[in-house]
């Protein structure tokens, strides 16, 4: 039978430490958190992105999404337009400067990712993973959805 605290722990275990890995190498070759990365990367994937959204995205509250995009608007990565649709809201867009950098980053990410998860499984391994990961997900978001 299978130890599923253990799988617990094995999960949250193998998240953190690919986490901080990932995250030590974007600040010592981008001056970059991984959670700032995360954000340029998700308001880069979405038109219209509202902090709203992005908390929603990121599985964190709005106040800490909030923030953040105030540090990200600080060192001049993202920058706040006004909601045509709803003026309590602001609409989220990387400047140039953020641009630039998510791009410069990226290579970096995937260059951590392929050492840490490609190189010691196999592809299909890692195809397994993937899939299985994504059906987790969706799964754990669908059932935090709450009824419609």
């Amino acid at each position: 039978m299978t130890d599923l605290a253990q799988v617990f722990m094995d999960l949250v275990r193998c998240e953190i430490r690919l986490y901080n890995a990932l995250g030590e190498r974007l600040r010592a070759e981008h001056g970059l958190t991984m959670g700032q990365f995360e954000f340029l990367r998700i308001i880069d994937g979405r038109d219209g992105c509202r902090v709203n959204d992005l908390a929603e995205e990121a599985a964190i509250t709005v106040g800490a999404t909030s923030k953040g995009v105030d540090r990200l608007e600080a060192a001049g990565w993202v920058v706040r337009r006004p909601n045509p649709e709803n003026r309590r809201s602001s609409l989220l867009e990387l400047t140039p400067e953020g641009a630039g950098l998510l791009a410069a980053a990226t290579p970096t990410l995937e260059d951590g990712l392929r050492s840490l998860l490609a190189e010691p499984l196999t592809a299909g391994a890692l195809e397994q993973l993937a899939s299985t990961v994504a059906l987790l997900r969706r799964s754990l978001e669908g059932a935090t959805a709450g009824p419609a």
